[in-house]
C-alpha cells in the first residue's frame, strides 16, 4: 500500500516532468520547507533548536535533524551539545564538530505535508513564468492572433497559444470594441518574467503592429523588395509610413496601395479606420520633408543648420491649412516620420516678410489704431483675434511668454502643451484650439 509520502514523492517526479522543472530542484524546496516547519513547531514546545530535513530520494519518506555544536561546556542547551554527550553518541565527534540529531516527525504529518504542498505549488508557479518568458521573450515584435477571454477594469485579457496576455486599454484604439471569444490581432511588446498578472504586454496601438500588417499584405515589403524605412501614428487617429523600393521597376507606394486600394484598405479596416498616409521616402532630406508632409504640396522647403533640424516648408495660402492639419496632426506626423522640426508657412506670409525687410509693407489695421505711446504687445494681438471666455490680458501674456504670441504659433499645439501655461486648464485649453482652428478657417 502507498504511503502519504510515497504518494507525495510520485506526485512530484511526476509534475516535476510534466512542468519541465528539474526534480532536485523540487526536492531541495520541499527540505527547506520541512525545515522551517519543523523550527516553528519545535520552537512552539520551547525547542529553538537550528533544524534540516532531507528527503529520501528512493522512497519519498523524510527525516528532520536539529544541528548542535560540540562544545566542551553547554551554553545553549538547544544549539549545543556536550563533547562527553556528543561521543556517547558518535565516538568520533570532536570539539566544533556540528552533529545532526535526528527528530521525532510523529506529529508533523500535516504541517509537514502542508509545507510541501505549499512548496510545489510555488515550484510550478516559478517554472510556468520561465517557461512563459523564454516562449515569448523571442517573440516580441511579432503580430499574433489573441482571443479575447475576458475584460477587466483598465485591461482586455486575452489568450495567445493557451497562455494569458494583457492588453491595456491605452494599449487598444478609440474604436476598439470586442466581444469575449473574438480573435484580433495584436502585437505583442513585453514579457515580465517576475510579473503577478499576465506577462505578455500586447499593444494595437505600437508602430509595430502597423508594419507587421504592411508586411502580411505586401507581398513586395514581405520579400525585401520594398523597404519600410519609418511608421509614425497617432492610434486608432492617422499614421504615416514612409516606404523605399530597391529595385527601380516597383513603385514602393503603389505596391502598399496596391490595386484600387485593396491593400492599403484591408489594414485601415483592421485599424478602426485608422488614415493612412503612405509616403516616398528619399535620401534627399528636403524632397523627403516636402512628401511627409502630403496631402498638402510644398513649394519650397528651405533647410536649416543640420545639428538644429530644423526647416521651413512653404506652402500656397489655400494649402496652409492641409500642410498642418487638424490640430497640427499632419505637421506633427511629417516631423517625427523625418526627424525634423518643421514650420510650415504661407505664400503670403513670405510676402509679408520680404516687404518688411524692404519697408514695403503697408501697416496693418490694428496697427494704425494703437495710440503712438500704447505699440501692440503680443497679448493684446492675441486678445484680438481669440475673443473667448476666460482668455484674459494675464493669460494672453503667459502664453506670449510661453512662446505663443499670436493664433498662427497656436497652431500646431497640443492641449497637454498649452496646461503647461500657467493659469491654463483643460477645458480652456481645448476651446483654444478650437478657436484656433475656426480663425483659420478648418
Amino acid at each position: 500500500m502507498a504511503t502519504v509520502a510515497t504518494t507525495f514523492f510520485d506526485s512530484v517526479k511526476m509534475i516535476a516532468a510534466e512542468k519541465g522543472i528539474p526534480e532536485e530542484d523540487v526536492f531541495a524546496a520541499v527540505e527547506e520547507a520541512l525545515a522551517k516547519a519543523a523550527d516553528k513547531f519545535f520552537n512552539s514546545q520551547d525547542f529553538y533548536g537550528n533544524f534540516q530535513a532531507q528527503m529520501d530520494r528512493e522512497t519519498g519518506e523524510f527525516h528532520v535533524y536539529a544541528l548542535k555544536q560540540v562544545v566542551a561546556e553547554v551554553e545553549e542547551e538547544d544549539l549545543e551539545i556536550s563533547l562527553v554527550e556528543a561521543q556517547l553518541l558518535n565516538p568520533d565527534a570532536a570539539e566544533g564538530d556540528t552533529l545532526w540529531l535526528p527528530q521525532d516527525t510523529s506529529q508533523l504529518g500535516r504541517i509537514a505535508a502542508q509545507a510541501a504542498k505549499q512548496v510545489l505549488v510555488q515550484k510550478v508557479r516559478e517554472a510556468e513564468r520561465e517557461r512563459i518568458f523564454t516562449e515569448f521573450a523571442d517573440r516580441i515584435g511579432e503580430v499574433v492572433v489573441a482571443e479575447v477571454k475576458r475584460f477587466e477594469k483598465s485591461a482586455i485579457i486575452l489568450e495567445i497559444d493557451r497562455v494569458e496576455s494583457m492588453l491595456r486599454r491605452n494599449e487598444a484604439l478609440r474604436g476598439d470594441r470586442f466581444d469575449k471569444g473574438q480573435r484580433i490581432k495584436v502585437v505583442i511588446v513585453s514579457v515580465d518574467r517576475s510579473a503577478k498578472d499576465p506577462q505578455v504586454q500586447v499593444s494595437r496601438t505600437d508602430p509595430r503592429l502597423l508594419i507587421k500588417l504592411f508586411e502580411n499584405e505586401v507581398p513586395e515589403i514581405h520579400d525585401g523588395t520594398v523597404v519600410i524605412r519609418n511608421c509614425v501614428r497617432e492610434a486608432g487617429d492617422r499614421a504615416k509610413v514612409a516606404v523605399h523600393s530597391l529595385d527601380p521597376d516597383v513603385d514602393p507606394v503603389g505596391a502598399c496601395v496596391g490595386l484600387k486600394g485593396s491593400r492599403v484598405q484591408a489594414i485601415i479596416r483592421e485599424l478602426k479606420n485608422e488614415k493612412i498616409d503612405i509616403v516616398r521616402y528619399s535620401d534627399d532630406p528636403a524632397q523627403f520633408i516636402a512628401n511627409a508632409l502630403n496631402p498638402a504640396k510644398a513649394i519650397r522647403v528651405n533647410l536649416g543648420d543640420p545639428e538644429s533640424r530644423r526647416v521651413e516648408v512653404v506652402v500656397d495660402d489655400e494649402q496652409l491649412s492641409v500642410a498642418i492639419g487638424k490640430r497640427g496632426q499632419n505637421v506633427r506626423l511629417a516631423a517625427k516620420l523625418t526627424g525634423w522640426n518643421i514650420d510650415v508657412r504661407s505664400e503670403a506670409d513670405k510676402r509679408r516678410e520680404a516687404e518688411v525687410a524692404m519697408g514695403l509693407a503697408l501697416p496693418t489695421p490694428s496697427a494704425e489704431a494703437a495710440p503712438a505711446d500704447e505699440p501692440l504687445t503680443p497679448a493684446s494681438t492675441l486678445l484680438d483675434t481669440l475673443q473667448i471666455e476666460g482668455l484674459d490680458a494675464t493669460l494672453a501674456e503667459a502664453l506670449a511668454n510661453a512662446g505663443y504670441p499670436d493664433a498662427k504659433s497656436l497652431y500646431t499645439v497640443t492641449a497637454e502643451q498649452l496646461m503647461q501655461v500657467e493659469g491654463m486648464d483643460q477645458d480652456l485649453a481645448f476651446r483654444l484650439i478650437d478657436a484656433v482652428q475656426a480663425h483659420f478657417g478648418e
